[in-house]
């Protein structure tokens, strides 16, 4: 295990310190690059055209969710598609007047679910939440952050012995990279758990080394409030383009150009659109994720509940309720469809009865997803200055701490803990 990230930067002889480097995007990836580079010795300033933890970072359900290791691009998967073009309302759609221009996408996430991919990503994926799990312990730790999180662990619910049992490959993979779970099968063991759940869920799996944020806002805000305590800087400012050569970079705002030594691009969902100015033409899509948060006492919530075969989950934020989840790839240009937010809180209140639904806050967020449920972690092929952190869908809060230590190590030009050849922008 590496040490803390303050012992890093005193101890390690080979820090090219003093370096000015420009984090572009202001989300959880963004801001644990920059205080993790911060620490190491670098003038770090983060670009956002809205600021702090205004995006996919500000609503989403919460969790560090080291256990979920399975690509969404599954063996088999793509059979489905016709059941989401014909369920708007599924926990996976894609609206019809997007489905063509997706098609591409569609193609290649067609073949991460090959056998051979699958099990490629699988094992990409796990060894990335490893360190994930100890980078965020690392995280934690040295900005004094664990009044902002919950362990609680997790349920993942089943309806039925054959859904469970066809669960069981699944949680075969888990305990292979070491993950804690105890495998319940009846409604009396889950309500020892979660009491007042639908009795028509017989089965669950709960991983009790699940961790969740009170509020993700909050902790991104957080980590960014220790950023800039320690001197870093942020500017609300949108990215116009990004120039570079093979050893330099430039950030073109609206009415000057930054040139930092090293450029890192954790702009999210719209991370690719500058990519594409450095000739790399990566595949990345948006999840568009939708929840409805209820105040506190909304439910009695006493550990993060995953409704799996329905894709969205209940997670405590701020002792209230937050529903929410499914994926829709739909883009980043059509309007939200809260229709999707409607439709989760009343499933929820089927679920769990004395589910108060009233004042409840609805919010969509875009979170950026590759075919193969890797994230981006590498050089542009363009520029050694330029590191790309984006592309992590429904897990950029869980894998947030781990790829800000990657990205750390690549402007360090240093061996990274992990391989990084699955997460390379040059992959596709």
């Amino acid at each position: 295990m590496r040490s803390t990230m303050g012992k890093l930067a005193t101890q390690n002889p080979t820090t090219k310190a003093g370096m000015t480097i420009a984090v572009i995007g202001g989300g959880i990836i963004g801001v644990s690059a920059a205080l993790r580079l911060q620490s190491l010795g670098h003038q770090v300033t983060i670009y956002d055209r809205k600021g702090l933890a205004a995006e996919a970072s500000a609503g989403n359900a919460g969790a560090f969710a080291f256990s979920e290791i399975i690509p969404l691009a599954t063996p088999g998967m793509m059979r489905k598609a016709p059941k989401w073009l014909l369920d708007p309302m599924g926990p996976l759609s894609i609206p019809p007047r997007y489905a063509l221009r997706l098609a591409p996408w569609l193609l290649r996430f067609w073949r991460a679910s090959q056998r051979d991919r699958y099990e490629a990503s699988l094992k990409a994926q796990a060894a990335l939440m490893g360190l994930a799990r100890v980078a965020l312990e690392r995280q934690i730790h040295d900005t004094d952050g664990e009044h902002l999180i919950q362990r609680d662990g997790q349920l993942l619910l089943f309806e039925g012995e054959a859904e469970y049992r066809a669960s069981l490959p699944g949680w075969e993979a888990r305990g292979a990279v070491g993950t804690r779970y105890d495998l319940l099968q009846s409604p009396e063991e889950i309500a020892e758990i979660q009491p007042g759940l639908s009795s028509q869920f017989t089965h669950a799996g709960f991983t009790p080394d699940w961790i969740n944020t009170t509020d993700p806002k909050a902790w991104c805000e957080f980590l960014a409030g220790q950023f800039l305590a320690r001197g870093g800087r942020v500017e609300v400012q949108e990215v116009n383009s990004l120039v570079a050569d093979r050893n330099s970079a430039a950030l073109e705002l609206a009415s000057y150009r930054v040139t930092p030594d090293r450029v890192v691009l954790a702009a999210g969902a719209w991370s690719h659109q500058l990519a594409r100015d450095l000739g790399d033409q990566l595949p990345l899509e948006t999840e568009r994720g939708y929840n409805t948060t209820l105040p506190a006492r909304a439910f009695d919530l006493r550990t993060h509940v995953t409704f799996g075969a329905h894709g969205f989950v209940a997670s405590r934020i701020n002792g209230g309720v937050r529903i929410g989840g499914a994926v829709e790839l739909g883009g980043l240009e059509l309007p939200p469809n809260f229709k999707r937010a409607e439709v989760l809180l009343k499933k929820a209140t089927g679920f769990m009865p004395g589910l108060d639904t009233a004042g409840g806050s609805q919010w969509m967020g875009f979170r950026p997803s590759m075919p193969d449920s890797l994230p981006v972690i590498g050089r542009s092929h363009t520029s050694e200055a330029v590191i790309y952190a984006f592309g992590h869908g429904h897990l950029g809060l869980t894998q947030s701490a781990a790829t800000a230590e990657l990205v750390a190590d690549l402007v360090l030009e240093q061996a990274p803990e992990l391989i990084l050849d699955p997460f390379s922008p040059q992959r596709f």
